[in-house]
């Protein structure tokens, strides 16, 4: 892993964020800059980048941004278990396990979506395929 700083528009480059989207999740408290350079321009990590790439990935699943910072929080702690209390690990696992649990729905819910659009778009193939073939057959009539 690199220790690479890079500029916000880098990074917004980098994971097709927009400036004020990257800006508001650190508002959000969701993802801070690792450093400031000397004229205040926020400095991201690649831990930045793949923190910013997750909430990326959550997003569309419609998880809030209370959600996301939940789950980010858990994921954190998560990585500094070796002092934790194994109940507090027991907890945090738990809360994955919902996050989990929820992602499966999501990808369900997603899943039954494709397999009905797929569906239609074998149907509106047949009868454009079907109303060509008419059409053929009444102009040699």
């Amino acid at each position: 892993m690199s220790d690479e700083l890079m500029q916000i528009g880098q990074v917004a480059t980098r994971i097709g964020l927009s400036l004020r989207t990257i800006r508001h999740y650190d508002e959000m408290d969701l993802v801070t800059p690792s450093a400031r350079s000397a004229g205040g321009f926020r400095l991201y990590t690649e831990a930045d980048v793949d923190r910013l790439a997750l909430i990326k990935q959550l997003k569309p699943l419609d998880f809030s941004l209370e959600q996301i910072k939940e789950l980010l929080a858990a994921v954190d702690v998560l990585a500094q278990h070796d002092d934790l209390e194994s109940v507090r690990v027991d907890d945090l696992l738990g809360r994955l396990s919902m996050f989990r649990a929820a992602v499966d729905s999501r990808l369900e819910a997603l899943r039954y979506q494709v397999d009905s659009l797929e569906s239609l778009s074998r149907d509106l193939k047949n009868l454009e395929g079907s109303t060509r073939s008419n059409k053929s057959a009444s102009r040699t009539t």
